[in-house]
């Protein structure tokens, strides 16, 4: 019986060497190529993205890291600068600092004389922080006061967005022909010898047609709509006035697109057209051909005609009524800059400020301490907590209904929505507890609710990794169960926990949903001194910027996204390298 067994039966032959077996593994070949091909393509697709979406918040973001400074020329009074005309910091703590700051720029643009324009050079110009800085400096030295020095006065938000191209497109381009300025202020007339300016006139038509073209659509499509409203309906009357004015005011604009030489008037709502020369700035109101009238922004040195490519021509794309700088401030800005008193530098200040309402005076230093008290609460809570959870589950706890249904309720918070814990934290820790609003101390308990699951599922991972035998060895030497525990399967289990938290406190770190629900979404410019007192948290001060209309606090929003990601980055670049420097392979 046992030979029956043994015997061998009949071999199989395989076949490997037909026609159709070569289809077969062909076909085999092309199936594991063309899934490579899906491998290599969907690797593609995703870093394509990612690369799009980094590229992206740094094009926004790189703005914020800098911040543009004029360089005056102040001389200090004490008078203006003390409170009682003492040197004490009491005394020059209260000073008029803005004072220096206009006589620098009155001295800087003498011809500004208008209550109007003063107004902007004086106090729109210049960030409301400038004379901050004045006050600091002349505070820490005093022997300032009466002194001349050159002083980088920081500048409004919008100026400092303009300067660095972000406010509007700017189109510049030299003069191909000689240029004849009737006078060096006031109203002007510019005459070209070569018809500079017709390139310019040609682009004003061509806008004049698409707009013609828009108005004529329009009307095509409410007299649709009026073709459906009935003989007697009362807004018959109403609509083919406004049809019939639409067609007029499209017919009118056809008509002067249709006259090449025809001079236009350029007004607020048209691409400003800025021409420098002679050391001056003109800003065009009507243009022709040949020939332009324009007001002096910047007075010129002198009149006359000036050479072939001694002047320029900018082209400010977007209209002056939809920015909130005017085409005076940008006149002084490009004179400014002109003269090298414009200069950028590192802005230290986004780092070392708390916020503001004033873009170029805000920073991350409340979000970043909030965020820093709020994750240093949530580990203390939930590291030794989610640890010591993982350890009894995994080495102690009987095997039964209980802790089967303690396991699959903890995997089922590791996938609750954040938002849920918040709502969690509201009304325990806020409305039970009557914890602070705000504090980081509520806003780590939420997280550390949120993070506990994640931990307890990494921790019971890296103790099952570790080999039995070492549990073994251990009680085999005498060891109690407990000191087989601690001293043999923690330590070596440690990395992966540690690796968990890490990967766990990156999360909360990004967290926003629950902060705002525990009121952490409010205004904060003080930086939290304590995890009781009111803060705000990075994620949150995101939240906030990006719902402001300004574009330096957009470009600021792209800069916090940017040193959130990086933190997030460290933290998970260290969780790999302590993995990979205390894992064993066994």
């Amino acid at each position: 019986m046992t030979d029956a067994a043994l015997t061998p039966g009949p071999v199989r032959a395989i076949d490997i060497a037909s026609d159709e077996a070569r289809t077969r593994l062909r076909k085999r070949y092309r199936a594991e190529a063309r899934f490579r091909a899906y491998g290599i393509a969907a690797l593609a697709v995703a870093g394509l993205f990612l690369v799009l979406l980094i590229g992206d918040i740094l094009t926004k973001g790189l703005p914020a890291f800098t911040e543009s400074r004029v360089t005056l020329t102040v001389t200090p009074q004490l008078a203006a600068v003390s409170t009682d005309g003492g040197t004490s910091p009491e005394s020059l703590r209260g000073g008029d600092y803005a004072a220096p700051l206009r006589e620098a720029l009155q001295a800087m643009f003498p011809e500004v004389t208008s209550r109007q324009d003063r107004r902007r050079l004086f106090f729109e110009l210049l960030s409301g922080g400038a004379g901050d800085a004045l006050r600091r400096q002349i505070t820490a030295d005093p022997r300032l006061i009466g002194q001349t020095f050159r002083f980088p006065a920081l500048l409004d938000d919008s100026a400092d967005m303009y300067l660095k191209g972000r406010l509007t497109e700017r189109l510049e381009r030299a003069g191909r022909g000689a240029m004849t300025v009737s006078a060096t202020s006031g109203e002007v007339t510019l005459q070209s010898a070569t018809g500079d300016f017709r390139a310019t006139l040609a682009t004003i038509k061509g806008g004049l047609r698409d707009e013609a073209a828009a108005l004529e659509a329009s009307a095509g499509r409410v007299a649709q709509r009026l073709a459906a409203l009935g003989a007697d309906d009362p807004r018959r009357a109403a609509t083919q006035a406004g049809i019939d004015a639409d067609r007029a005011r499209a017919a009118a604009l056809r008509a002067r697109a249709s006259a090449p030489d025809g001079q236009e008037v350029l007004g607020p709502d048209t691409p400003s057209e800025l021409i420098v020369v002679n050391g001056g700035i003109v800003k065009l109101t009507a243009i022709g051909p040949s020939q332009a009238t324009g007001r002096v922004l910047v007075p010129l040195a002198a009149a006359g005609t000036v050479a072939d490519g001694a002047w320029r021509a900018v082209t400010l794309l977007q209209p002056e009524s939809a920015r909130r700088l005017t085409d005076q401030h940008i006149a002084w800005l490009e004179d400014m800059r002109a003269d090298g008193l414009v200069s950028r530098h590192f802005a230290t200040r986004f780092f070392t400020s708390g916020d503001s309402r004033e873009p170029e005076l805000a920073g991350l230093l409340g979000g970043l301490v909030g965020s820093l008290l709020t994750m240093v609460v949530t580990l203390v809570l939930c590291l030794p907590t989610g640890v010591a959870a993982a350890i009894y589950l995994e080495e102690f706890a009987p095997k039964n209904r209980l802790t089967d249904l303690i396991e699959v309720n903890i995997n089922n918070l590791a996938a609750v929505p954040s938002i849920v814990f918040g709502l969690l934290g509201l009304a325990v820790f806020l409305n039970f507890f009557g914890l602070p609003r705000s504090a980081p101390l509520v806003g780590g308990l939420v997280l550390a609710l949120l993070v506990l699951p994640t931990i307890i599922i990494a921790s019971r991972a890296a103790l099952k990794a570790v080999p039995p035998s070492i549990r073994e060895a251990a009680l085999g030497v005498g060891a109690s169960r407990q000191q087989a525990v601690f001293h043999h399967v923690l330590p070596m289990a440690m990395p992966g926990i540690l690796t968990g938290t890490i990967i766990g406190m990156a999360h909360a770190l990004g967290e926003t949903a629950p902060l705002l629900l525990i009121g952490m979404v409010a205004f904060i410019v003080d930086t939290p001194q304590s995890v009781t007192q009111a803060a705000t948290a990075l994620p949150v001060q995101i939240y906030l910027w990006s719902d402001l209309p300004e574009p330096a606090f957009q470009a600021k929003t792209a800069g916090a996204i940017l040193v959130l990601l990086g933190f997030l980055f460290v933290m998970n670049g260290l969780a790999v390298v302590l993995r990979r420097k205390f894992e064993r392979r066994w």
